[in-house]
């Protein structure tokens, strides 16, 4: 045993005579040889097949080996405490070894060191990523787990004490092939056209506010189940504007065709040509608060436009509220204030700030 230690490790030092005690380096391949080392063997009667099972799995992943190697220190009682939480038993360890055997090491992004937290990846029919989290409850399996995805629409998942994660992946799949559809027609709004919010969208985000022209836009929120019929809109901007394209919208439903793509038929509906990546730079559209001076505050960019066409000024919700707030000329009936645009002197009028909970 002491000459295949030392032969498989050179880089330990034996640091006495009976060769059981040594110092120096591991690599992660070779740590459950280490177990079982004359001071170890002992400690470690009835968990030897785990160690076994893992190191036979010839895992790329360092994380994993030390995550294992954690868990059976926990597990003998090295690091107990009366605040640590209850361990699962060996085979709780050797059975999730063995799924993700089938399921494939390569799906696995991450798993915690207790072995509660797993994240799979996924890619649907259009090469898109995505990621399955999955936590397992104190009383799995008979407790079903939490499972999570950035999705538009809870994840629901079915789940037996006998259902494994290869099965947990395989719904999450057809969860994933059932929402392409959806991801499609953002997909071809996201890259046609200027989205001025969510700066950042996510898989979950139903939900885009496409640039028209300078302080012009429309916010429009799709149904994940039926992504190509006529989307909830709503046009922003000065009322000038808005006031057209919305008399378009309204005598021009009818035109909406379910077969067409949805930006196909918002050009239809309203009679315009969306600006693009291709024909405009998104600085024209992302015009600074003429009271903060910023584009963004905190998630909310300027929505709120001076009507005077000789104007236009935009301006946060929020800055032009508390602006108009101050000024002893304004006046508030219900929730909206009436005052002077701080630009052109112009009739404004600004709702009262949602007050956050």
């Amino acid at each position: 045993m002491e000459s295949l230690l030392a032969k498989d490790n050179p880089l330990l030092l034996p640091l006495n005579k009976e060769r059981t005690l040594y110092d120096g380096f591991l690599t992660p391949h070779n740590v459950f040889y280490v177990l079982f080392n004359i001071a170890l063997k002992h400690l470690l009667r009835g968990y030897e097949h785990i160690v076994k099972q893992v190191n036979m799995c010839k895992l790329c992943c360092n994380m994993l080996l030390v995550a294992v190697l954690s868990l059976l220190l926990q597990e003998l009682g090295l690091k107990r405490s009366s605040e640590c939480i209850a361990i699962p038993p060996p085979q709780y360890y050797s059975q999730l070894i063995s799924e993700m055997e089938t399921l494939g090491w390569d799906m696995l992004l991450f798993i915690d060191t207790e072995f509660q937290t797993l994240k799979l990846k996924a890619e649907d029919s259009s090469g898109r990523q995505h990621i399955l989290t999955i936590k397992f409850k104190s009383k799995h399996p008979a407790e079903a787990p939490e499972c999570s995805a950035d999705l538009p629409i809870p994840l629901a998942i079915t789940w037996t004490p006998q259902s494994t994660l290869q099965q947990l992946h395989k719904q999450f799949m057809l969860v994933l092939e059932s929402l392409t559809e959806f991801w499609d027609v953002l997909d071809e709004i996201d890259n046609q056209t200027w989205i001025l919010e969510p700066e950042k969208p996510s898989r979950c985000d139903t939900m885009r506010r496409i640039a028209i022209g300078n302080n012009v836009s429309i916010k429009v929120e799709l149904d994940p189940r039926h992504p190509k019929m006529l989307p909830e809109c709503c046009l922003l901007g000065a009322e000038h504007v808005v006031t057209p394209l919305r008399n378009k919208l309204n005598s021009n439903m009818h035109l909406w065709n379910p077969n067409s793509s949805v930006l196909h038929n918002l050009r239809d509906v309203l009679k315009i040509k969306f600006p693009s990546p291709a024909t405009h730079e998104k600085s024209d559209f992302s015009v600074e608060c003429g009271i903060c001076y910023s584009y963004r505050l905190e998630a909310a960019i300027p929505d709120q436009v001076c009507n005077d066409p000789r104007c236009g000024q935009p301006f946060h919700q929020a800055c032009l509220y508390e602006w108009l707030r101050a000024l002893p000329s304004s006046r508030q009936s219900f929730n909206i204030v009436f005052g002077e645009c701080p630009y052109c002197s112009k009739p404004i009028t600004v709702k009262v700030a949602a007050q956050k909970c």
